[in-house]
This record gives structure tokens, C-alpha cells and sequence, in this order.
């Protein structure tokens, strides 16, 4: 009934219709239902991972059929603001709003991402002991990385293949992008890489955002 509505929305001239779809991950959602402690509306006297499935398995066709899917795992209030402002179309000034997030492929890939980035085969400061503790936002893994001969010719990759996608994106309408770097532990590569070309995209006058979604996990490479 949903889709058929939002459907039958589309077709209407008067009307300017956009639907956003909010996911989580599964883990996320048995925590916030443990925290809040509600029961899960299709599990009743069931575990809330039994309602959770039923309810993915009912919601497959809406989120299909809708103009954006927002991952709320791992955002802040602050966050899913800026998401949603972007998502239907009330981010200030016009264009495509760039969200560049690092991360942990231990942890999975996120799911909001359009483009993602395997950064693993750069030099790992993990295995080097001062480095160990340190995040790619610091000045000595970027000295690190940045000497690594692949960077170089990839970093100058990535930006050419931006260049002429952002603009094709913008002209289809696309209200935001997400560009996802990810490494081992997204704690060093990821994050350096996504600190770089968030400024990239910022110095040619692109609105971006940035999210270091796993940098605070305990763990290694």
C-alpha cells in the first residue's frame, strides 16, 4: 500500500515528493531496543532479532522504491539532521552535498556509500610502534603514508575520476553523494585518505562532510 502511494504521489504534476528510508544495523537495533526497553511490534513474545528480520523482509519494497536510504548506525542527532536536510532537498545553496566517511572493513562496508575505496594497499602504520597509536588525522601517519610510491599515482586517480562524475550526479538531481575509504582497522589509511580528499572536494568549492566511522575502535591494522 505504501509503494502504491508513493507511486501514485510521483505521478501527481502538483506535487514534489521525496522519500527517505532510515536502516540500521541489527546489532544497533537490538541495542536501542534493549536500552529503551520496547518490544519489538512484530515480535511480541519473541526475541527483537525474529521481529527485526520479519520487518526487513516486509520493508524490502519500500526500500527499493524511495529516493534515499540513510544508514543511522553510527550518526550523531547532529548528523542525520544534515542528512535529511540534504536528502530532501533544504541544504543550504544548491548542488550535490558530499558526505566522505573512513572505515573498518572488519566492521562491514557502509551501507549509505555510492562509491567506496579499498585504500589497504598503502603502507600500514599499525606495524610501526609510534605510529600504532596514532590516528591518520596526525601529521606523522600522513608523512608516513604519503611517502608510500602508490599514493600518489592513486590520490591522482580518485580526483580525475571525480572531477567529471560530480557534475553528471548534480545534473541528475542527485541531492548528496557518499564516498566511503576504507582499510583494515579505519583508524590510519581510511581516515588520512578521506581527510585528504574531503579537502580536495572543499577547495573546489564542493559542500563536504566528513565521518571517521570505525577511528575509535579498539583494534589492529
Amino acid at each position: 500500500h505504501l509503494t502504491r502511494a508513493i507511486e501514485a504521489l510521483r505521478a501527481r504534476r502538483n506535487v514534489d515528493v521525496k522519500s527517505v528510508f532510515l536502516d540500521c544495523d541489527d546489532e544497533v537495533l537490538r541495542r536501542r531496543y534493549a536500552e529503551t526497553r520496547h518490544r519489538h511490534p512484530l515480535a511480541a513474545d519473541r526475541p527483537v532479532s525474529d521481529g527485526i528480520r520479519h520487518e526487513r523482509r516486509l520493508l524490502t519494497p519500500v526500500k527499493t522504491c524511495v529516493d534515499a536510504v540513510i544508514d543511522t548506525s553510527d550518526m550523531s542527532p547532529g548528523m542525520l539532521r544534515q542528512r535529511l536536510l540534504s536528502a530532501l532537498g533544504f541544504a543550504e545553496g544548491r548542488g550535490v552535498t558530499i558526505f566522505v566517511t573512513s572505515f573498518s572493513y572488519r566492521y562491514g562496508l557502509p551501507r549509505e556509500a555510492d562509491l567506496v575505496f579499498d585504500v589497504r594497499f598503502l603502507s600500514n602504520p599499525h606495524y610501526q610502534a609510534k605510529l600504532q597509536p596514532l590516528t591518520g588525522r596526525e601529521k606523522k601517519v600522513a608523512a608516513f603514508i604519503s611517502k608510500d610510491p602508490g599514493f600518489a599515482p592513486f590520490f591522482s586517480a580518485l580526483t580525475s575520476l571525480l572531477l567529471p562524475l560530480l557534475p553528471r550526479f548534480e545534473r541528475e538531481g542527485k541531492s548528496y553523494l557518499t564516498i566511503a575509504m576504507g582499510c583494515t582497522g579505519g583508524r590510519h589509511r581510511s581516515v588520512f585518505v578521506a581527510e585528504k580528499l574531503g579537502s580536495w572536494l572543499h577547495d573546489r568549492g564542493h559542500r563536504v562532510t566528513l565521518h571517521h566511522r570505525d577511528i575509535n575502535r579498539i583494534g589492529g591494522a
